[in-house]
């Protein structure tokens, strides 16, 4: 396969199998979207509607029209818009709930910071998008709305998230911005204060705003804009100096308040080669030569590390446990995702043949293993003996149009 035939299949990939099942997705009588289907394809019309997912949708069409520029994209991302607007975020306390029941009444209204953080991902495409393709049906009023919209979200991290004795960014606060004992993601994860995934997705949508403030007009955003800019350097050194992990070169995954490590030696290769370009977009984003020099050779190096993870079949390994010897060897549909990116990443910026080879093996194996041609979009996983995984859901709060859809955008966008 040439580079110009993956982009092609890039292409048919997100306008053929996964936009179209977020389409049919709609809910027509509730509003916004549902909140899952389960890995046997069952649709639950009931099942409660997760910040998430909706913050992942946005973020999708929103990036999907910036791109691809068709309007029904712009219709879903707009409704995305204002379904989150008119019921995730918090009227009293600012912010926006965890969870709501499907008729869109708040059911989990905790403050958890990586909501915040996709929220914020998927406002700021939002603008950027409409920035780069005005369309008559969004008027300027509606995109300083959501403009504000990003502002308040960013406030509400700084605010209430930053650790202003260690530094870094806390997981989660209840809905009054008190303290949580729960502060865990998701039950698969330990109950840390600190986390290197919460802090991928916080400097993640930082880089994003900061992209989309310095294309504003200055004056009113300026003040912002300069916050922005030192909370992006401030989130590139914490991942350079405390998150990584000098000796091995993996991202350590849990931390207490003074950064010592916590749950164990655990190794997780799809957030490693996830990072490797998250990070560099960062730096890119910011511009700044200095921090670049400092950025780039981590950037190889965690991706270097990640390959650990690889098998034969050109899959990557979710993650282990080096205290156990567990080993998650279930190919994730968004380790595979975040692979491709990864290693192009490391081809188109560094010249590495070898990446693009393995970005090339990762895609044919998502091509080969995980895309669902029946019901579109695709599988949660498969299992080593390439057994499909139907316990976890096909769309739900965690499987989302992000890591798939994204992957798609950015090789679009990176292949001329």
């Amino acid at each position: 396969m040439n580079i110009s035939e993956l982009r092609s299949e890039m292409l048919s990939c997100i306008e053929q199998n996964i936009l179209p099942f977020w389409i049919r997705f709609q809910d027509e009588e509730n509003g916004g979207f549902y909140g899952r289907m389960t890995g046997d394809g069952i649709l639950d019309k009931e099942a409660s509607k997760g910040g998430i997912l909706n913050a992942r949708i946005l973020w999708s069409f929103s990036a999907s029209y910036r791109v691809l520029g068709k309007p029904e994209y712009l219709a879903m991302a707009t409704r995305a818009k204002d379904y989150i607007l008119e019921h995730f975020l918090d009227p009293v306390y600012g912010g926006t709930y965890w969870e709501l029941d499907y008729k869109g009444n708040p059911i989990d209204t905790k403050k958890q910071f990586y909501a915040l953080g996709f929220m914020l991902y998927g406002m700021s495409e939002y603008v950027r998008a409409l920035r780069q393709r005005p369309d008559a049906s969004v008027t300027e009023s509606d995109i300083r709305k959501v403009l504000g919209v990003c502002i308040n979200l960013f406030t509400c991290i700084e605010e209430h998230s930053l650790d202003e004795v260690y530094n870094g960014y806390i997981e989660a606060c209840t809905r009054e911005w008190g303290e949580i004992a729960d502060m865990r993601l998701s039950e698969l994860d330990a109950n840390y204060p600190k986390s290197q995934n919460t802090h991928l997705h916080i400097i993640e949508p930082y880089a994003n705003f900061y992209r989309v403030l310095k294309a504003e007009e200055p004056g009113p955003v300026l003040p912002v804009l300069l916050k922005v800019e030192t909370a992006l350097r401030n989130l590139i050194d914490i991942f350079c100096d405390k998150i990584l992990n000098p000796d091995t070169h993996h991202l350590d995954l849990f931390f207490e308040m003074d950064w010592t490590r916590g749950a164990g030696w655990l190794e997780s290769y799809g957030h490693d080669i996830e990072c490797s370009w998250l990070l560099h977009e960062a730096a890119l984003v910011l511009g700044d030569e200095e921090v670049l020099a400092k950025v780039e050779p981590i950037v190889q190096l965690v991706a270097k590390a990640s390959e650990k993870g690889l098998n034969p079949d050109g899959s990557m390994t979710h993650e282990a446990n080096l205290d156990t010897g567990y080993v998650d060897a279930d190919r994730h549909w968004w380790v595979q995702a975040e692979t491709v990116v990864g290693f192009y990443n490391i081809y188109q910026h560094f010249g590495d043949e070898d990446a693009l080879q393995k970005a090339l093996r990762c895609w044919l194996y998502i091509k080969d293993n995980l895309i669902d041609h029946d019901l579109g979009e695709w599988y949660w996983s498969r299992d080593p003996e390439r057994n499909i995984n139907r316990k976890d859901d096909h769309a739900g709060f965690w499987k989302c149009p992000y890591h798939n859809s994204r992957m798609c955008l950015e090789l679009i966008e990176r292949i001329n």
